[in-house]
């Protein structure tokens, strides 16, 4: 499985300029913990960073700053974690695991955004496959009670 198929391409973005309250504002209204910072936010939206609801709060509001004074760029990170859209789930988690990160852009062709993924969307794809790895053994014990008859 690649994460391109399990990323959340509806991605909320912003860009750089923007102020940390406009970036705030965008994350409530689509009910997100994030927007990925991208030059070019109409257009091809190349990532540069990504700027999270704890950055804003460790950043910003715990130290009193003024979200309107300062802009995505200021604060977000950008030591960016990227996924190719082809990318291995497991080598995705694993990365993502050594770096600590719990959000990954998806990139596709010449870096241009495709989506995001989260430790969630993982999460839920993992516990879908236990589900079905799970339902194994039942099948096989039927499978056996009607070769024996």
């Amino acid at each position: 499985m690649n994460v391109g198929k399990l990323c959340t391409v509806d991605t909320v973005c912003c860009a750089r300029g923007e102020t940390i309250q406009a970036a705030a504002l965008l994350m409530r209204k689509h009910h997100v913990g994030d927007v990925v910072v991208v030059d070019d936010p109409d257009g091809e939206r190349t990532p540069v960073g990504i700027l999270t609801d704890r950055d804003i709060v460790v950043s910003v509001v715990a130290l009193g700053l003024d979200p309107l004074g300062l802009l995505a760029g200021d604060v977000m990170s950008d030591d960016l974690l990227l996924a190719e859209a082809g990318d291995d789930v497991d080598a995705t988690i694993e990365r993502m695991r050594l770096r600590g990160i719990r959000r990954v852009p998806v990139v596709g062709e010449g870096g241009r955004l495709v989506g995001i993924v989260s430790a969630d969307d993982l999460l839920g794809w993992l516990a879908e496959e236990m589900n079905e790895l799970a339902r194994i053994s039942p099948h096989q014990q039927q499978h056996e009670r009607q070769a024996r008859r």
